[in-house]
C-alpha cells in the first residue's frame, strides 16, 4: 500500500473532531491537529480543543503543546508535522490531519515558501513599535517598503502587517521577494476529504456552541489570558470581543453576539479558501460510513 495522508478539513463548527475520532479508530491511528489555535495549552474552552476525555479515547498530536507567548508559524508546522508524518509512515501506510486553519493545511500539503524565522531582537523591536505607533503608521511604512505586499495585504491584521516588516527590516529585502508560490512534491499520496453542511445549519451550530463555551467558562478562560492580551495568539475570535467586555466598551451580551458574528464570517471565509481546491471531496459529517469508505478506496 502506497503511504497516504488524509486530511479532513472544514469550517469551523462543523464536527471534524467527532467525525475524526470515529474514523481515526477505524483506521487505528493517531490525529494530528492542524488548528492553529489549539496548540495553544491555555485556551482549550474558546478553540473548541480536543476535549481530555477525546485525547484518552484516541492520540492527538499539537493540541496544547505551546504556550501564548511561544512564536510559532505555519513553516515551523510544516517542519513538525512532515517530521512526525514521517515517523508515522515507519508503523502505518496511513496518516490522519485534521483541522480548519488554512495556512497550515496548505503548508503540509503544498509546502510554504521558505521565508527566514525573524529574530528574537526584531521582533521583540517590531512589538513595541505596534504599540507605541499604532498599526496605521506601519501600514503606511510597508508601502514604502514593499509596495506590492501591501497591495493585497490585511491592512486590519497586525500580525500580517508587522511580520511583513520583520522581514524587510530584518533581511533588506522585500517580503514579496521571499514569496515563490512553488507547490513542493510530497513522498506520499494525499486525499483531502471536506466535511460541511447546509449554511443555516452550520450558523444554528456555530451560534449553540459559542453559547455551550460560555457554559463551560469561556469567560474565565479569557480573564485568565487578559494580562497577555498582546501577544498574538489571542488575537482571535472569542477573546478578542471578551477583552472588549472587559474593557468596559460592550456588555457582555453584546460580547457574546460578536462572537457569534465574527465566528460565522470566519466560517465563511474558511469556506471561500477551501472551495478553490477542487481535490477536496466533500461529505457531510453525518455520512460517516461513506467517509470511511471513500479513504478505504483512495489508499
Amino acid at each position: 500500500m502506497t503511504k497516504t495522508l488524509v486530511v479532513i478539513l472544514g469550517p469551523t463548527g462543523v464536527g471534524k473532531t467527532d467525525t475524526c475520532i470515529k474514523v481515526a479508530k477505524h483506521f487505528n491511528v493517531p490525529i494530528i491537529n492542524a488548528d492553529s489555535r489549539q496548540i495553544f495549552l491555555e485556551l482549550p474552552i474558546g478553540t473548541a480543543a480536543p476535549t481530555q476525555t477525546q485525547q484518552q479515547d484516541v492520540k492527538h498530536y499539537f493540541v496544547g503543546n505551546h504556550h501564548i507567548e511561544d512564536y510559532y508559524s505555519a513553516s515551523m508546522f510544516e517542519q513538525d508535522a512532515l517530521q512526525l508524518i514521517d515517523q508515522l509512515f515507519a508503523s502505518n501506510d496511513l496518516a490522519l490531519m485534521s483541522g480548519g486553519s488554512m495556512m497550515y493545511i496548505d503548508a503540509v500539503c503544498n509546502g510554504i515558501d521558505d521565508i527566514p524565522t525573524v529574530d528574537d531582537n526584531t521582533r521583540q523591536w517590531m512589538k513595541q513599535r505596534l504599540e507605541h505607533e499604532g498599526l496605521p503608521a506601519l501600514v503606511e511604512e510597508l508601502k514604502v517598503l514593499d509596495p506590492e505586499h501591501y497591495n493585497f495585504v490585511d491592512k486590519n491584521n497586525p500580525r500580517r502587517v508587522v511580520h511583513a516588516l520583520e522581514i524587510c527590516h530584518m533581511t533588506g529585502k522585500t517580503y514579496t521577494s521571499f514569496r515563490t508560490n512553488q507547490i513542493k512534491q510530497r513522498p506520499f499520496n494525499i486525499v483531502k476529504i471536506g466535511l460541511n453542511l447546509p449554511r443555516e445549519e452550520l450558523y444554528q451550530r456555530i451560534n449553540q456552541r459559542v453559547l455551550n463555551m460560555m457554559q463551560e467558562g469561556l469567560k474565565e478562560e479569557a480573564r485568565n489570558v487578559y494580562p497577555k492580551r498582546q501577544f498574538n495568539s489571542l488575537s482571535t475570535v472569542g477573546y478578542r470581543e471578551l477583552f472588549e467586555y472587559f474593557d468596559g466598551l460592550c456588555t457582555l451580551e453584546e460580547a457574546i453576539t460578536k462572537i457569534q458574528s465574527n465566528t460565522r464570517r470566519y466560517m465563511r471565509k474558511q469556506l471561500t479558501w477551501f472551495k478553490k481546491d477542487d481535490k477536496i471531496q466533500w461529505f457531510s459529517p453525518n455520512n460517516i460510513e461513506e467517509i470511511i469508505n471513500y479513504i478505504s478506496k483512495s489508499i
